[in-house]
């Protein structure tokens, strides 16, 4: 029978799980060794406020978290290769992603902690990105429905959007993409494939051979990449967002990666997964190859990496001490930001909550 048409998923890595190039075309940015140097300070970074994440949630002082440790050249690479005027759609762990674009530490922690107001980000570019996303793959549409009316104004600007495996399933994901597609919009959708949807692996979530094959059927380029590789991903990320931002549409990038850590502080990975699985994960720690690149090319070395730890760690105390230390928002703002003109019902619920407030004092 005639074949009505053919298509390929290219796999892009430059760093192998060693540290060493499998390639000599770098790009401009990675044979830059101090850009180089900063995107793994970040990594370093994310980790550090990962470790310290959980501590607080282990001692009380932090609701359910969603760690990120394995997860540092995805997030980074994502969010070094996007322009302050771009927006940022994430799911609930990008956080090495958000920390480039200026969201701060105590804001992750407000949020986790039960205040919204950790979404009320001070720093920008993050002031006008997106809040966190704990339904899966919802954050999708926001994307697609921010490039379309970038597209309708004229401006020369990205959505971009993460989602998990397991959410590359929801018809959230195929919708943004499908009308990404068909409308030609300025959108990146990065499907960060951790192998796990909570309990469930990445080999019965879909019958698909890859995930970035998802995209195909939208009519974008897609492609696979090594997700512990930042070169890789902030490569793949920075030809999709020129593509975008001269108006040639949509692209799905896949980061393979594997998430080290249970799925949130809720949950006892050690369940539904092998140990052995997880140390053979450990040995593609996408920190560490970055470092013993680094330190192949004499741009990094162990009294540097001792003065980071140092820095992280006293960075990670003043925001500790700054989330610990705010105020807690009065009793009436749970309606205050509600409507508008707050209707009458629950005017009177306010004034009943401020009295029993009031006589708790």
């Amino acid at each position: 029978m005639p074949i009505a048409a053919k298509f390929e998923i290219e796999y892009l890595q430059y760093l192998d799980a060693d540290g060493k190039l499998v390639r000599k075309d770098l790009p401009a940015f990675a044979k830059d060794l101090d850009t180089m140097v900063k995107l793994y300070k970040l990594m370093v970074s994310t980790r550090v406020f990962d470790t310290k994440s959980i501590a607080l949630q282990r001692t009380g002082k932090l609701g359910t978290y969603a760690s990120c440790l394995g997860h540092e050249a995805a997030h980074v690479g994502i969010g070094s290769a996007m322009k302050p005027e771009d927006v940022l759609a994430p799911s609930y762990r990008e956080y090495g992603a958000q920390l480039f674009r200026g969201v701060q530490p105590r804001e992750v922690y407000m949020y986790w902690g039960g205040d919204e107001r950790g979404n009320d980000y001070q720093n920008e570019p993050a002031r006008h990105d997106f809040a966190w996303s704990v339904p899966i793959a919802t954050q999708c549409l926001h994307a697609a429905g921010s490039a379309l009316a970038f597209k309708i104004r004229g401006e020369k600007r990205v959505a971009v959007c993460t989602v998990g495996d397991g959410g590359s399933s929801k018809g959230d994901f195929y919708g943004a993409i499908n009308i990404a597609g068909a409308q030609k919009l300025p959108l990146v959708a990065v499907i960060v494939n951790n192998q796990w949807a909570i309990s469930v692996p990445r080999r019965i979530q879909t019958g698909a051979q890859t995930l970035a094959q998802k995209g195909i059927a939208a009519g974008l380029p897609s492609i696979q990449v090594d997700g512990n590789d930042i070169i890789a991903v902030r490569k793949a990320m920075e030809d999709a967002l020129d593509r975008a931002r001269a108006g040639e549409g949509a692209s799905v990038i896949e980061c393979v990666t594997y998430r080290l850590g249970d799925h949130t502080t809720a949950d006892d990975a050690r369940r539904y997964r092998g140990k052995e699985e997880v140390e053979d994960a450990w040995k593609k720690d996408p920190v560490k190859r970055l470092r013993i690149w680094l330190e192949a090319q004499k741009a990094w070395d162990e009294t540097r990496e001792k003065a980071l730890q140092d820095e992280c760690n006293d960075w990670m105390d003043n925001e500790v001490n700054a989330y610990l230390e705010s105020k807690t928002q009065p009793v009436s703002a749970m309606f205050d930001y509600t409507f508008a003109e707050i209707p009458a019902d629950l005017e009177k619920q306010r004034e009943l909550a401020l009295s029993l407030d009031k006589g708790a004092h």
